[in-house]
């Protein structure tokens, strides 16, 4: 063989490896880039915006604390213990009435609560301890308290204090209190004791309770000549005693019941405003 054809073989064996060569690299650079692409394409997928895009849930407890805040009403009024009147703080009206309603729920508890309530006229239910000891009293309570109405002690048992060991007082007071407050959620914000007998002793345990003491202005629903209800409106309404500020006592009665309506109406028509118990400020 010539030494030309030689040299032109040669030539054209290094021209072939170059280009096999060649093609080692781009397919190598292509299956690197693909290799990439595939592993940028892995990552967004399971990176689906699902971090930075989620909704961040208000904290609960800082919405049903704004909520409170919204629904709290001005505390512009107190109780004077020395004449068991509500009396405006500063410059609120004088010319309101508060109603409440003892011995609750007996009978017409829940019946009495709706007929204020579509009243627009607030009330404190006094509770006794021994009608909310069965299911059916603790979910009427659980009504009434729902309508919105506040929730007084009136003790467990309904029974004089002043006839009580202090042990028996105390008894008498915080027991309803802690069941009030597992039936409700919520302990009581005012105290009345049973006949408006109170002791030096009760007295303290109201206050350490941190309630707020109460007795009343006027009330008749128990007495013979008003347990009827044109005869107990008539009396609620025109008595001397009404005047400004007046704490009105009622009884979870069929006919104060039946006398609700008229009372409400009538004491408006005076020009007194039912004052919504939540207005009056409990103990610091």
């Amino acid at each position: 063989m010539s030494r030309g054809i030689m040299s032109l073989i040669a030539v054209i064996l290094i021209a072939a490896l170059i280009m096999a060569g060649c093609n080692n690299s781009v397919d190598t650079n292509e299956q690197d880039a693909n290799s990439e692409a595939d592993q940028t394409t892995e990552h967004d997928e399971s990176n689906d915006g699902s971090e930075s895009n989620e909704e961040v849930e208000p904290d609960q407890e800082e919405v049903d604390e704004q909520v409170e805040v919204d629904d709290q009403i001005n505390q512009g009024y107190k109780i004077n213990e020395s004449n068991w009147k509500v009396e405006p703080l500063g410059e609120e009206e004088k010319n309101v009435v508060l109603l409440t309603i003892d011995d609750a729920p007996d009978k017409h508890g829940v019946e009495m609560a709706k007929i204020l309530k579509d009243l627009e006229a607030g009330a404190i239910f006094f509770v006794n301890g021994h009608f909310i000891n069965s299911e059916e009293g603790q979910a009427q309570l659980k009504e009434i308290y729902e309508m919105g109405f506040e929730i007084g002690n009136h003790t467990m048992n309904h029974k004089n204090l002043r006839d009580l060991s202090e042990e028996d007082q105390y008894a008498e007071i915080v027991q309803l209190n802690d069941l009030i407050e597992d039936i409700i959620g919520e302990r009581p914000r005012f105290f009345r004791a049973p006949f408006g007998a109170n002791t030096d002793y009760s007295e303290q345990v109201v206050k350490d309770e941190g309630m707020v003491l109460m007795n009343w202005t006027y009330g008749y629903d128990w007495e013979a000549d008003y347990m009827e209800a044109a005869a107990l409106a008539e009396i609620m309404v025109n008595t001397p005693y009404l005047t400004e500020g007046a704490n009105l006592l009622m009884h979870d009665r069929q006919w104060t019941m039946e006398a609700l309506d008229e009372i409400v109406n009538g004491l408006e028509e005076k020009g007194y405003r039912i004052i919504d118990p939540k207005e009056i400020k409990g103990l610091e």
